[in-house]
């Protein structure tokens, strides 16, 4: 008498057309580009991973504008060199961060942060000037250089006003604090995305542009100067007809908060992005914008139903370099 199996249940459908997952083999000499291509093979987020590179390697093969969305933290981490080198070498179109990725390239352009610990007292570190993100340390000397040069930047955007009788937008902000990093000789250019993205004519949209540093000084140089005026309403409008203007439209958004619905909501006007890659975290389960997902984005028509899309729900610090180096750095280097 045959016995009977422990496992009564229907059989399972042919998978064999389907990737097996495998994992990249340290055992042969190492090859960047089997490593990146084994993302994509190795289940769980590495495999979302490895989708949005190949997701981003479209856009840029079909040349499709990229709308880039970033957090004021990938500023003040290492984020800034890779975004810098995007920028330089016109990988992107448009960016949009909030108000502090802006003040921290000028920052940095000047001083270094400084890497420090997660879990140090803030009373200890209040008492000795030192301000937290994060794990990364900066100081009250960075904000007083600041102070001067935000002020030459206002300064030199209310005479082009006066002589063009043109508002003052947040990208005009963003455009003259490049002009002037370029000028200056204690300021470091290189690794400065303002800087490249003033060069190359790339737009930076910054519509919570005064909520940090910049609006406080903007909030004691109105006192004395009352024609000092911030329309963000004039970068809207140039923001939805650089959409409309474009064929398709891609995105690559770090993060969430107002830079990530800034850019999401202006598609709108064109039912959605057609091809898109959230690096993030955040959940959905608090029903935030910063942690919606792109089911979510579509109802809105913030994303085509039929786009190429991915999410990876990963620290963007680790993310996005392995993604830059992926579909940017290893397609230039063949």
């Amino acid at each position: 008498m045959e016995k009977e199996l422990y496992y009564q249940i229907k059989k399972s459908v042919d998978l064999s057309k389907l990737p097996q997952i495998k994992g990249y083999d340290f055992n042969q000499k190492f090859n960047f580009a089997e490593f990146v291509n084994s993302f994509s093979n190795s289940g769980i987020q590495a495999a979302n991973l490895g989708t949005a590179i190949e997701i981003v390697k479209t856009m840029k093969r079909e040349k499709v504008p990229i709308f880039l969305s970033f957090t004021s933290n990938m500023i003040s981490s290492g984020m800034r060199e890779i975004i810098a080198y995007l920028a330089k070498h016109k990988h992107i179109a448009v960016m949009c961060t909030a108000g502090g990725g802006v003040e921290e390239d000028a920052l940095k352009a000047h001083t270094p942060f400084y890497v420090g610990d997660f879990n140090a007292k803030g009373e200890a570190l209040f008492e000795v000037g030192i301000g937290r993100i994060g794990n990364i340390y900066v100081t009250n000397e960075h904000y007083l250089h600041f102070e001067h040069f935000i002020r030459e930047v206002f300064d030199e955007l209310l005479k082009q006003q006066q002589k063009d009788n043109l508002p003052i937008t947040p990208t005009k902000i963003c455009a003259m604090m490049g002009k002037l990093i370029g000028k200056k000789e204690e300021y470091k250019q290189e690794n400065s995305y303002l800087y490249w993205a003033y060069k190359n004519n790339i737009p930076v949209f910054s519509p919570g542009i005064i909520d940090g540093a910049i609006g406080d000084i903007a909030y004691f140089y109105r006192k004395t100067h009352p024609q000092f005026v911030i329309d963000p309403l004039a970068d809207h409008l140039k923001l939805i007809d650089f959409v409309l203007d474009s064929e398709k439209t891609a995105g690559i958004i770090l993060g969430g908060g107002i830079s990530k619905h800034y850019m999401l909501n202006a598609q709108i006007f064109k039912e959605g992005f057609n091809y898109i890659v959230y690096i993030s975290t955040a959940s959905p389960t608090d029903a935030s914008d910063s942690g919606g997902n792109q089911e979510e984005a579509i109802t809105w028509a913030k994303i085509k139903p039929n786009a190429l899309r991915v999410k990876v729900n990963c620290d963007a610090s680790i993310a996005f370099p392995l993604l830059i180096a992926g579909s940017f750095v290893e397609e230039e280097n063949r």
